[in-house]
């Protein structure tokens, strides 16, 4: 069952959700040639602790595993989970992968962003502006009286009727009291599920296409965390959460200056 959130819960979802995209909108700024991904996820870190809030990522356990940073930052090939490290130096021609999740008062504020080190390559270029124009396709799709899919939907068909594919491995979720909640939100139709759940007022959605250049196949590195093109081709994320409203979808991780 996807959890409704009440005014409290609404509340305190905007809080965590503004400390997230503050958190995310600052460490934005800190992208630059020659900075590490270990010195980008310390940032975070730090930026996260003065807001009050604590990492959603850091000592998250999948099966037997714990994450070890405090924030996601993938680079190029890395789709989602990369892991901050000494050894990977931005250089012009990168694009990164800001990923920020933060607990709040209890609850949950996620977003993405893909920041690119001009120059970049045209098609590159072409992947992050249809990976952003996704997410606003599967935003506009989060209405009251549609159902999960048509989101999958409007995010798929956007994506693939510009050449390029939909990550199947990881999807978008539901969140709140828990960085994971019903429902998931899968990038593409998931033609298994022949009917998926209807979208109803105070549902908080992380919205995320996940985007590659090349193929959809991914695979994990033997850090059992980074998540990679099968292919090797760039990839794009960009992510809001999202309340579902009688009004329509409100974007809750708006970056402070509306940007």
């Amino acid at each position: 069952m996807i959890p409704i959130k009440d005014k409290i819960g609404i509340a305190k979802m905007r809080a965590a959700c503004a400390v997230a995209a503050s958190v995310l909108h600052e460490l934005k700024q800190l992208v630059r040639p020659g900075v590490t991904t270990y010195d980008l996820d310390q940032a975070a870190r730090d930026l996260i602790a003065r807001h009050g809030a604590r990492s959603a990522c850091h000592g998250y356990q999948l099966h037997s595993r714990r994450y070890p940073a405090f924030s996601c930052i993938s680079v190029n090939e890395e789709v989602v989970h990369g892991i901050g490290s000494l050894k990977r130096v931005l250089r012009d021609g990168d694009i990164v992968t800001l990923d920020v999740v933060v607990e709040y008062q209890g609850y949950i504020g996620d977003n993405a962003f893909t920041v690119p080190l001009l120059p970049i390559a045209a098609r590159v270029a072409d992947l992050l502006r249809v990976t952003q124009e996704a997410l606003v396709a599967g935003i506009a799709a989060a209405t009251v009286g549609n159902r999960i899919g048509d989101i999958s939907q409007a995010v798929q068909r956007h994506v693939e009727g510009h050449g390029f594919s939909v990550v199947r491995d990881m999807v978008g979720h539901g969140v709140g009291l828990a960085m994971h909640e019903e429902p998931q939100i899968p990038n593409f139709v998931d033609k298994k599920r022949h009917r998926t759940e209807e979208i109803r007022p105070g549902m908080t959605l992380a919205i995320e296409p996940m985007v590659n250049l090349g193929g959809h196949k991914t695979k994990t590195l033997a850090d059992g965390w980074t998540c990679v093109t099968a292919d090797g081709t760039p990839s794009a994320h960009f992510e809001h959460t999202v309340l579902t409203t009688e009004r329509g979808p409100e974007i809750l991780t708006l970056p402070p200056t509306g940007a």
